[in-house]
């Protein structure tokens, strides 16, 4: 344990000093690239809440992620063509206020989730993973045929939204602000971890009949897991558009719900900073594999092979010489 919180500490100092590193050589690429994977890491242990300590292989988080970057999207876009959102019955206006986005990203996400939630949680196994993938989908096809947004296209905000006091269009500071936030949620999860909610959210994992022996209302206590855990993803999304100041379908993408999945597995499943080490790897593979072939995915495949069938403690679990007993 104690060593597996050094190798945290260290996940942590890498992400701090290399953009720093990069602010003073002047490689704002770099700090951009750090940026991401401060981003898919928090998209990360949204769904890791879910998945490794719940135990929900939810395959459409891609669903909280894009309602994130939309709701981003859409708010920006009308603030910045001075055009309501919404007349009647009464009048809502856009904004490129970054708290009052990503309360907007979070709510917007979190009642999405909770819809979702009700009805895939009523299934398990492979029905849960295709009904979550199914809504996903079909955000991601509405989203394609809605052209008051940039329909298959998607939608370009000019200018990066405000936070008070900074200057979020240098990369520093916006990658300070994404930083802070996943210290945040990291923080949070934890006490959430450790709270006697997710020990029963452990529990109902790992012996459902007996937690409800127990007493445990284990539909609820997944529900609200996964209400928490779509509502982190949502931020998450929110902060990846305004990296990119783009908004797309493709946030709804299967294929996004894969990478997320991907960063738990490589890193760690149920481990806190297991998301933020695969994110991490996942970004640096994407870097230098991408720049040698555009068939970079066989190598990441490869390593995600080897990861599954023998180190199933991902990146932590492997440093750290301990097998987490949660992951499953």
């Amino acid at each position: 344990m104690l060593r597996e919180r050094y190798i945290n500490i260290l996940i942590l100092a890498g992400l701090v000093l290399i953009p720093a590193y990069a602010y003073f050589a002047e490689e704002p690429f770099t700090i951009t690239l750090a940026t991401r994977a401060v981003i898919f890491a928090l998209a990360g242990v949204g769904l890791n809440l879910a998945l490794g300590q719940g135990g929900l292989v939810s395959f459409g988080h891609a669903a909280y992620f894009g309602m994130g970057g939309y709701a981003m999207g859409i708010l920006a876009s009308h603030a910045q063509n001075y055009e309501p959102i919404m007349e009647v019955p009464f009048l809502i206006e856009g904004t490129n206020s970054m708290p009052v986005i990503w309360l907007v990203a979070i709510v917007m996400s979190a009642l999405l989730a909770l819809v979702i939630g009700a009805l895939s949680l009523r299934t398990s196994g492979v029905y849960f993973i295709m009904v979550t993938l199914a809504f996903g989908q079909m955000f991601y096809y509405f989203t394609i045929s809605w052209p008051a947004y940039g329909g298959e296209d998607g939608l370009s905000i000019y200018v990066r939204n405000q936070f008070p006091g900074l200057n979020t269009l240098d990369p520093i500071q916006f990658f300070g602000i994404c930083f802070v936030i996943l210290l945040a949620v990291l923080f949070l999860v934890d006490r959430i971890n450790k709270s006697p909610f997710g020990l029963a959210l452990n529990g109902a994992h790992q012996q459902e009949e007996r937690a409800l022996t127990v007493g445990i209302n284990v539909y609820r206590v997944r529900l609200v897991a996964f209400v928490i855990s779509g509502a982190i993803t949502g931020l998450a999304g929110a902060l990846f558009a305004d990296l990119n100041r783009f908004v797309s379908p493709t946030m709804f993408s299967w294929q996004i719900s894969g990478e997320i999945m991907i960063f738990i597995i490589l890193g760690g499943v149920a481990r806190l900073f297991g998301p933020v080490a695969g994110a991490a790897l996942y970004i640096v593979l994407e870097h230098f594999l991408g720049g040698l072939s555009e068939y970079w995915f066989i190598y990441l495949g490869a390593i995600l092979l080897f990861v599954v069938l023998f180190a199933k403690g991902g990146i932590i679990g492997g440093l750290s010489k301990k097998e987490t007993g949660r992951a499953g």
